[in-house]
């Protein structure tokens, strides 16, 4: 499935990119707690417009917008 162009956007965004209006949470927010300041937290996220999946994480190291595609 083809997926929107707000989701295109959205996967180019960066740590302080915002979800574009249609995506909504998925679950509650995964909070991974390791030595301060080095805890992180994920967030899961869909599109209700063309359903593509994405993850949000504030971990330094990862992406800060994962899209899911499959």
């Amino acid at each position: 499935m083809k997926i929107c162009d707000l989701c295109e956007e959205q996967s180019k965004k960066t740590r302080n990119g915002k979800p574009h209006e249609y995506l909504s949470k998925v679950d509650e927010a995964r909070i991974f707690k390791g030595d301060n300041p080095r805890g992180f937290e994920e967030q899961d996220f869909q599109c209700l417009t063309c359903q593509a999946k994405f993850t949000r994480s504030t971990d330094k190291n990862d992406l800060a917008w994962t899209l899911w595609q499959g």
